[in-house]
């Protein structure tokens, strides 16, 4: 399916909906946008941030599950997209914290309300997972 012209002749990604004011040639790039944002461990990353800096272990110790490797990975990212900042002090022992930079204002609010949503509903979700599954594995 090809890109849809608007009325100034610029290509959109889509004639209606929410991607029909995105410009044709910008969608693989937003779409790297949200899936790194929108990864369940940025989310968390953002989250934990909201209240302030952290330490790396800080943050470690408040996400659980997160490995060295995919916090390390995960902090990394959001860095280089400019949504948390590192600072190092020159100290003994040295000191590294993380915290949001300001880009990331509006995004905080939006994934706080996710991970509210998703708390909210977790019971409701889970007992839909569970009715599906045992529809699926019935006889039909």
């Amino acid at each position: 399916m090809g890109a849809m012209q608007d009325s100034a002749g610029t290509d959109t990604a889509a004639a209606i909906g929410p991607c029909a004011g995105i410009p044709a040639d910008r969608m693989a790039f937003i779409r790297q946008v949200l899936d790194r944002v929108g990864d369940k461990w940025s989310m968390l990353i953002v989250a934990v941030l909201e209240d302030g800096p952290l330490r790396y272990t800080d943050l470690q110790r408040q996400i659980p599950g997160i490995s060295q490797r995919m916090l390390t990975h995960t902090l990394r990212q959001l860095q280089e997209d400019g949504l948390i900042t590192r600072s190092a002090y020159a100290e003994v022992p040295p000191r590294v914290e993380y915290a949001l930079a300001p880009l990331s204002r509006g995004l905080k609010d939006i994934v706080m309300e996710l991970i509210r949503w998703a708390s909210e509903h977790h019971d409701d979700i889970r007992a839909n997972r569970a009715q599906s599954g045992a529809a699926s594995s019935s006889p039909s």
